[in-house]
This record gives C-alpha cells, structure tokens and sequence, in this order.
C-alpha cells in the first residue's frame, strides 16, 4: 500500500476497507498545488473504472475475499473443518470460482445456486452441503447426481421424499437433521432463524425420534447434525448456546448408535456496517471460541457456512449524483443507484456507509446532513436519511460501502432498471463478471 498522508489516515481510517477499499493520495500538481484523496479497489482507482464502465457499478476485491476466507481458516486451524461459502450472499460464478480454487466449499439453498457451483468448479459437489426448508424433488434429483457432500433435512416430510428420491437412483445420501434449538439471536426478525416460531428445521426435543427412523431407511445415512440460529449476528454468545445444545444431542445420538461424523454450524456471523473498527481476526476468533468450545472431545467434522462476513466488506457500490435537490431546508442527492440495485436500506433499514470517492482537504469541513435517494418512484427509494456527509457536487461519485454481500443477490429489474456491471479486481487486474443488463434484455421474452 502507497503511504498516505497524516491527513488521509486520520479522516479516511473509518471509512476504508482494507486491503480491498483504501483511499490514496493524488497529487494535483507542482503548480496548483494541494492533493486528492481517491478511493482505490485494490490498486486500481474507481473513478478510472467508472469511466470505463460507468454507474452504478458494483465493485469487488479479490484481495479482500482471499484474506477474509484465509482468516476463518486461520481461526478453526485446530479442528478438522471445511469452510461452506453461503452462495446466497453473492453468488456471481467467478467470485465462486474464486473461492473454488481456494478450496473452499459451499452452501446452498436450492438448485441454481448448486447449478452455478458445478459451473464454477464441478469437483466443488464433494464439498457442497445443500440446505433449504423446501427442496424440490428435481433439486434433490441433481444433487444426488452430483454427489454432494451433506443434505441438511429440515422436515420428515422432506427426508422421506429424499429417500425415495435416492431410492429411484440406487444411491445413498448422506444426511443431517437441521435442529431449532430455540435460541434467540439479536438480529433483524426476517433474518433470525432459531426460534421454534420461524419455518426453519426441526424440534431438536423431537430430533432423536426422527433419527430413529431415518437410520431405517436404506438409502439414507445419518452424518450429522446442522443447525444456522440466523444472519448478521454480532454477538457470539448465541452462537456458543446452540453449540451447547447441539454437543448434548451429538452425545444422545451417538448413544443411541447413530454415527456422526459432521456437525454444520451454519454461517450468520455479522459486520459491524456502521463501525469497522474492529479486526476482523479478532472477531472471528471469538466466534471460533464460541463454537469450537462446546465441541471438544467429540472428535467431528465442523462445516461452516459464511458468507456476508466474507464477501460483505470485499464489495462497494459505486454511483454518480445526478441532482442536488433542497425543499425547505431539507436537502437530498438524487443517485443513480436504487433500491432495486441494493435493498437492504429499504428491506432491513440497514446502515452502510457511504463516501465521495474523491474528496479533497478543502471540502473536508464542509458537511452537510442530505438523504441520499435513488430515481425509482417509491418514497423507500433510499440509501440513507439525515446521514452527515461531506458535500459533493452534482457529478461527484459516491462508494457506498460493504455492499459485496446481498447486494447484487438481491438486485432486481423494477422500474425496467437494467442491473449494474459487476467488476472484479484483483490488484491491478481487473475483470468485467457480469456486464450491465440492456433495457431490451429485460422485455425480449415477452415478445
């Protein structure tokens, strides 16, 4: 990384994402003195991408993705583990292939995301774990085909149509029961997923019941147990609960005569969106303390299903303003950008930080409180409210931060909006992994 002045390091440290998001000064010249600071993707300025590729324009870095996944790896170095990227958070093939190569393994919520790994890497199926409350029998059909790793079950219903399913095909498929364990996660309701109120997994008072019955069955072979109590989740301690709950059942079940090779942590571990602060080492040490801490002794296979904590602050969303806009004292900027390119602010109220790609000393001070707005007509058209920023200009650009995760998983085409680029870069090499949609792509099936 270039040096960077006092200046730069003390007002960008909050706002940057190392090593994929960094501002670096640019010098205006000898003569006119003074200096730019201008936010890079690795080693590649982003207003050099947006004049290429325009906006909005998401952004990611190789770079960030590598060393968040060599992280967990770091932390659950002394038990035997296989990390499950979770492809819902982002799962633009190249950036699997990415993770393929590395070695990772992934976790999947229904066919296409399955479909989309075997396209990335087809030796990847060993190391995939498919989950989801409502499997399809053709979805069970291509992931028996494949030979995936793990079916994690989420019903007796769905363990008996597998079962015939692998009947049919004259094989067996590894299983485990997702149990609820009942423990509360301090997180957004529609993504908290541990309670016996919400739709996923079993009972894990009923569980040993319905192992029972599952070992009986000739094409099916108990392997573990799984369990995800939800996403976004800061704080460890729940996670160090279900563990609890889960180690207690692991000892019943093997009392019991059931062989368990594999326990399934599921994923859910957070980012701090509105303070980055903390080292992400630190913090997936905790979470390895929580999990691991329960388990020892019992000699399995830990699966582990991240990904917004991987891939979340490795992407950005890069837009232009369009307007400048004041009624009566309150003040707006107009972007590019919209909810159906990134929903979370809408769908979640969730906070992300964003600031002017390219901000000099002079403006600095200035600050001013907007509400920064996309041009889809819905008033929760939004990216922030009342937030302080420093002032820009009409055709400045904005980086609206930790955006790699359920961003572009969740994007749309409302309004008849194409869907942005997608950039991948990798210090000073980029590659275009999605290109922008054109408006006639989104009507010539209707033709």
């Amino acid at each position: 990384m270039k040096r960077r002045s006092e200046f730069a390091g003390r007002f960008h440290l909050d706002s940057e994402r190392p090593p994929g998001f960094v501002f670096r000064e640019r010098r205006k010249g000898i003569l006119r003195g003074g200096a730019d600071f201008v936010l890079h993707c690795d080693d590649v300025p982003l207003p050099k991408l947006v004049e290429r590729y325009g906006t909005p324009l998401y952004v990611y870095s190789a770079t960030a993705i590598r060393e968040r996944l060599a992280g967990f790896v770091s932390a659950f170095q002394d038990i035997p583990h296989t990390i499950c990227y979770s492809v819902k958070a982002n799962s633009n093939v190249n950036i699997l292939r990415l993770l393929a190569r590395q070695e990772c393994g992934f976790d999947v919520v229904s066919g296409g995301e399955l479909e989309r790994v075997l396209v990335a890497d087809r030796r990847a199926a060993k190391r995939v774990v498919f989950s989801g409350v409502g499997k399809s029998r053709d979805e069970m059909v291509t992931a028996l085909k494949a030979g995936i790793l793990l079916f994690n079950v989420e019903s007796e219903s769905e363990l008996w149509v597998l079962a015939e399913c692998a009947t049919r095909l004259r094989t067996v498929a590894r299983v485990a029961l997702r149990v609820n364990p009942d423990v509360a996660a301090d997180t957004h309701s529609y993504i908290s997923t541990g309670l016996r109120k919400h739709k996923f997994g079993v009972p894990i008072s009923s569980a040993r019941e319905l192992y029972a019955k599952a070992s009986g069955a000739r094409h099916l072979r108990v392997a573990g147990v799984s369990v995800h109590i939800g996403s976004q989740i800061t704080d460890v301690a729940p996670f160090g609960e279900a563990m609890v709950r889960v180690a207690d059942l692991v000892r019943d079940l093997r009392h019991d005569g059931h062989k368990i090779d594999y326990v399934d942590t599921g994923g859910g571990l957070g980012i701090d969106y509105q303070e980055p602060g903390l080292e992400f080492a630190d913090n997936v040490a905790k979470y390895a303390r929580a999990v691991t801490d329960p388990l020892r002794g019992l000699n399995v296979h830990l699966l582990l299903e991240p990904g917004r904590s991987i891939v979340g602050p490795a992407g950005a969303l890069v837009t232009s303003v369009i307007y400048r806009k004041e009624d009566d004292g309150k003040r707006f900027l107009v972007v590019d950008a919209a909810m159906n390119d990134l929903i979370r602010p809408t769908l979640y109220g969730a906070y992300h930080q964003i600031v002017p790609v390219i901000q000099s000393k002079s403006l600095v001070a200035k600050k001013e409180i907007v509400d920064v707005v996309g041009p889809v007509c819905e008033s929760g058209d939004f990216f922030a409210r009342d937030r302080e920023l420093s002032q820009v200009e009409e055709g400045a650009l904005l980086a609206i931060l930790d955006a790699g995760a359920y961003g572009m998983a969740l994007a749309s085409n409302y309004n008849t909006r194409p869907r942005p680029a997608e950039i991948l870069v990798s210090g000073k090499s980029l590659k275009v992994i999605r290109r922008r949609e054109k408006v006639r792509e989104l009507y010539s099936s209707e033709l």
